[in-house]
This record gives structure tokens, C-alpha cells and sequence, in this order.
């Protein structure tokens, strides 16, 4: 499997692996910035219990995440801790530091 497709598939799968009652009373929308093979735009709107992902950008995030496609593949099986990526400059974020510390607990990677 490519890069892109393991990317495609992590956001493909990120609605069923979404926990709604991680993201209780949360309106908020996230703009995922990965660079590199596989690298593209997305946004996550979560709002009323439900995350919705789409490619593209927003004008108006509450939170960006900038980083390398396959930190962002790590990431999310677990393979790598965003607070060492952060430390190490691998991950940039603007806006809420309180929903980029939230973001990786609104999700069961078992069915990611």
C-alpha cells in the first residue's frame, strides 16, 4: 500500500472510529495540513456527536495541524506520540492547544 492510500483509508475510516462521547458538546472544526507522498488538505467538522471529513481547506479553523504524511499515518496507529513529534518540530499546530491534546482520545485506533 502507497502512502496516499493508507491516508485515504485513515479518513475514509475515521467516522467509525470516531468516539462521540470523547467529543461531548464540541463544535469544532480541525484543518489537517500533511505534507510529502500521500500529503493533502482535509477538514474534520465535529459537531452534535459526529465528525464529518472532507478534503479541501476552511477559512476558519478552531485548530491546524501541519505535518508529514507518514508522521500523520504513525500517529494514528499508534506508532508514534504527538507529544515527541510536537517537541521535535515534526508537528506544527495553530489555535486550541486544548483541542489538539483532545483530538487522538476522540478515536478507537481499532477501528481506524
Amino acid at each position: 500500500m502507497s502512502v496516499a492510500d493508507d491516508v485515504n483509508e485513515i479518513f475514509e475510516k475515521m467516522p467509525q472510529a470516531f468516539l462521540p462521547e470523547k467529543a461531548a458538546n464540541l463544535n469544532a472544526t480541525i484543518q489537517l495540513e500533511l505534507s510529502g507522498e500521500g500529503g493533502g488538505d482535509w477538514v474534520l467538522k465535529i459537531a452534535n456527536g459526529t465528525i464529518a471529513v472532507t478534503p479541501g481547506r476552511t477559512s476558519t479553523p478552531n485548530l491546524t495541524l501541519t505535518m508529514a504524511a507518514t508522521d500523520y499515518i504513525a500517529l494514528s496507529r499508534g506508532e508514534a506520540n504527538p507529544v515527541s513529534l510536537f517537541m521535535a518540530g515534526k508537528i506544527k499546530l495553530q489555535g486550541d492547544m486544548t483541542l489538539a491534546m483532545k483530538f487522538p482520545d476522540m478515536f478507537d485506533r481499532n477501528k481506524a
